[in-house]
């Protein structure tokens, strides 16, 4: 006997679960979703997220200087500039150095470094002898400086002492044995303190 439909005696059906695919199929499914995202979800994506910016590197740049210890004619007293210290708040502080500049377009560093000397300084001389070459990196501008500095030994000629305005803050003649202590960049101190006696 059948019974009538309306009497629930109908076998009732089961739905059938449906399963995920495992192994290669479900990564498949995966990936297709990921290809299938708008550019903006994927550029909000964890992926992209972590993913860290570009290094900007300073950009590199050569420079080639020439100066020099001039000793004057009375061979007991070396010539020094000196530039005001900008960390020292009261802008009392000077920093001695070596004068010295950069070498222009045809120049040799000998030409260059007597130029230099004149300009900053007053003084005229001329080279006794080598002194030794410097070279240093710093930054300045967003820029890495790569700089070379070719140093000698002169001798007082003439001129007049003086200081360049807009460049040296003061320049002075001191006793040959206080150069080293007056000196304020280690490299200018190391190459006068290697080079022995200050004589020519």
């Amino acid at each position: 006997m059948t019974t009538a439909p309306s009497a629930g005696g109908e076998a009732k059906r089961k739905k059938r679960r449906r399963r995920r695919p495992k192994g290669p199929a479900a990564l498949n499914s995966n990936n297709s979703a990921a290809n299938n995202q708008s550019p903006a979800e994927k550029s909000t994506s964890p992926k992209n997220a972590a993913q860290k910016p570009k290094r900007v590197y300073a950009k590199r740049v050569d420079e080639v200087s020439a100066g020099g210890l001039v000793i004057d004619s009375t061979g007991t007293k070396g010539l020094l500039i000196g530039r005001r210290d900008l960390k020292d708040q009261k802008r009392e502080r000077l920093l001695w150095s070596l004068p010295k500049g950069h070498i222009e377009a045809g120049e040799t560093p000998e030409q260059a470094a007597i130029r230099e000397v004149a300009e900053e300084t007053g003084i005229e001389s001329e080279i006794a002898r080598e002194l030794g070459v410097i070279d240093f990196w710093f930054m300045a501008g967003g820029k890495r400086i790569h700089k070379t500095v070719h140093h000698f030994f002169f001798t007082e000629t003439g001129g007049h002492l003086a200081p360049q305005i807009t460049e040296v803050d003061d320049v002075g003649w001191f006793p040959l044995e206080e150069i080293v202590s007056l000196l304020a960049y280690p490299d200018e101190k190391k190459l006068i303190a290697k080079s022995g006696e200050l004589t020519l």
